[in-house]
């Protein structure tokens, strides 16, 4: 593999993924403000001056009484808090992160593309196969499915099984890999006068 295709990758995978740099900023701002202020009151208390916000003894003392004397109310907000920042980091941590964009291969260069672009060079395809407006198709692009939904003009019968192999067709002169499923639904209910 040529350091072309290495970098081709890198560049594609930072386009299709999402950063977790702003949670991973602010788990260390938060850390830092933290290690900050406990440095802060150890140096007060090593210069024998009051403690700023809480004595650090007086502070581990209460932490190891909890939840004695302790309003249930605050107590229990606070957990939940707690709760909701840890599982929100452990979800960024755990989850792929994809974006809506999708990589197409080319040999020359590093080729992706968003969701909705690709949604609308399926609906043209679909509209214009339909024989419909711009206003009676929606495509929705998933990462295994593409959702094909018409709504036809009152009168004029669509053919699903034609709509739904024009979209493949479409689907497939992009090289997109794994080719998505293309499903089509045709409303029941037609539009008047379009």
């Amino acid at each position: 593999m040529s350091t072309n295709d290495v970098l081709t990758r890198r560049i594609v995978r930072r386009e299709t993924h999402a950063s977790r740099t702003v949670a991973a900023m602010a788990a260390a701002f938060l850390g830092i403000l933290f290690c900050l202020y406990v440095l802060l009151e150890a140096t007060l208390q090593a210069l024998g001056q009051d403690a700023w916000l809480t004595d650090p003894g007086a502070l581990g003392a209460w932490l190891a009484g909890l939840p004695a004397g302790a309003d249930s109310a605050v107590l229990g907000l606070s957990g939940l808090l707690i709760l909701v920042a840890g599982l929100a980091f452990f979800l960024l941590a755990v989850l792929p992160g994809r974006r809506a964009r999708y990589a197409l291969p080319n040999p020359r260069a590093a080729v992706v593309v968003d969701a909705e672009v690709l949604a609308s060079s399926l609906a043209r395809r679909a509209r214009l196969t339909a024989g419909v407006t711009p206003e009676q198709v929606l495509v929705t692009v998933g990462r295994g499915r593409v959702d094909v939904r018409i709504r036809p003009t009152s009168g004029v019968p669509v053919n699903g099984e034609t709509v739904r192999q024009a979209v493949a067709e479409e689907l497939q002169l992009t090289g997109l890999q794994p080719q998505p499923e293309v499903r089509v639904q045709v409303s029941t209910l037609g539009v008047i006068g379009q």
